[in-house]
């Protein structure tokens, strides 16, 4: 059966700046429930995340997942063609994304002031390293920076080793999903505003300016708090959560892993009896989290001798029935074959071509948050580069094939 399109972003118009991760996970957000993204990217080569992790053909799975459900148009921000171009979009928007280094909108003539004027109520999201102001505001940074100015690094990794990185941009991708919901903030202002006839808000206020280490470090909880107040300087514990115990992941007898978070004061109860320890479970020094924490090595020891003995499957499956949190640690291969996500329609499969071959059934993470019962559907995956060019600037600009060749720089940028 057919699920029914729900689409609560339908009317919504972004125009998407952005390359690499950051604004186009913003305007990935907003396209997966109904805004129309227009995204813009330059001739010939395009969103440099097209060339990211690429294993074949032109243009990269990763590209395909984070620019899905967009439209892509090619402009030239160099020619004056290609500026004009931008600013009549713009005037038929509601939302501009884009996550340049300070100073380049304004450069290009394309900064606030002047989109302003062509359209009084856009609001302007601004993704950057540091920020649009501030003595750091100027300096380029990819996400890997921001999340060790943020105080993340910091924390990743085990604590006689050099801090290592996640395998994921998580600073891009939490700067995106602030940069969707500034703008959405915004525009709920907006029509707050024209509910109450009070006219649309300053320009101050239509600028979403996120900062990834800024995005970052609003993750760190309570770093600097209890810094301040304790003197308490939290470290890298490896796979434990500082002041948490027993929770961490183990190795089992058929070389899988699996997690087990067991660190409330009666689940812990519970762990102990499983794995055969009922002399930890009743030790008086073991009955707070905080005598747990200091006896960590100890507990993760006993732990890890359990799950030794066992195949992962048979751990889980006894500490299941005794109500202790507990779980695989899922490859891609795992997530693929999992009931629960194909229950919720959370990978969504599609024919992609790599600009040599079509790849048949291919599958793609679905929409969160869910709507319903299943993640709704995916319109497209990430176009082909300048998909939308001729589409969007005739319809929306009225311009003729002489006027959408100029402001594309190259002919063959464009596609019906």
């Amino acid at each position: 059966m057919t699920q029914t399109r729900i689409a609560p972003l339908d009317g919504v118009r972004v125009l998407e700046l952005g390359n690499y991760i950051a604004a186009p996970t913003a305007g990935r957000l907003l396209a997966d429930f109904g805004a129309e993204v227009i995204k813009v990217e330059r001739p010939g080569t395009g969103d440099e995340l097209r060339n990211w992790r690429l294993h074949k053909g032109d243009t990269s799975m990763l590209y395909r997942t984070i620019n899905r459900n967009k439209k892509s148009v090619v402009l030239d921000l160099r020619t004056e063609a290609g500026r004009q171009a931008v600013l009549g979009l713009a005037g038929k928007s509601d939302i501009l994304l884009e996550n340049f280094r300070p100073g380049t909108l304004e450069k290009w003539g394309l900064g606030p002031e002047v989109l302003n004027e062509v359209n009084p109520e856009l609001v302007i999201t601004r993704i950057s390293a540091f920020g649009q102001t501030g003595p750091l505001s100027e300096r380029p940074g990819f996400a890997a920076v921001a999340e060790a100015y943020g105080g993340f690094r910091n924390l990743v990794g085990d604590p006689d080793r050099a801090p290592v990185r996640v395998g994921v941009s998580i600073g891009d991708s939490i700067a995106g999903l602030y940069a969707a919901f500034g703008s959405m903030m915004s525009l709920y202002q907006r029509e707050a505003r024209r509910r109450d006839s009070a006219g649309a808000a300053v320009l101050t206020e239509r600028i979403i300016d996120v900062a990834l280490n800024e995005a970052m470090f609003s993750m760190m909880e309570s770093l600097i708090p209890d810094y301040q107040a304790y003197g308490v300087d939290r470290q890298r514990v490896g796979g434990r959560m500082e002041g948490i115990a027993p929770s961490n992941a183990y190795i089992c007898k058929d070389g899988a892993s699996i997690v087990v978070a067991g660190n409330g004061d009666s689940i812990y109860q519970r762990y102990m009896q499983t794995i055969g320890r009922p002399e930890l479970a009743e030790d008086p020094e073991l009955q707070s989290n905080a005598g747990r924490w200091a006896r960590r090595e100890e507990l993760d020891q006993a732990i890890g001798a359990w799950t030794g003995e066992l195949d992962a499957a048979d751990a889980l499956a006894a500490l299941d029935a005794a109500g202790v949190p507990a779980g695989p640690i899922y490859t891609a291969a795992d997530i693929s074959n999992d009931s629960q996500y194909a229950a919720r329609n959370m990978i969504q499969k599609f024919d992609v071509s790599t600009g040599e071959e079509t790849l048949s059934g291919v599958g793609f993470p679905g929409i969160v948050p869910v709507i319903g019962d299943q993640s709704l559907p995916i319109r497209n995956l990430g176009p082909d580069l300048g998909e939308n060019t001729a589409e969007i600037l005739s319809g929306l600009l009225d311009m003729d094939p002489t006027e959408i060749t100029a402001a594309a720089g190259r002919e063959e940028a464009l596609q019906a």
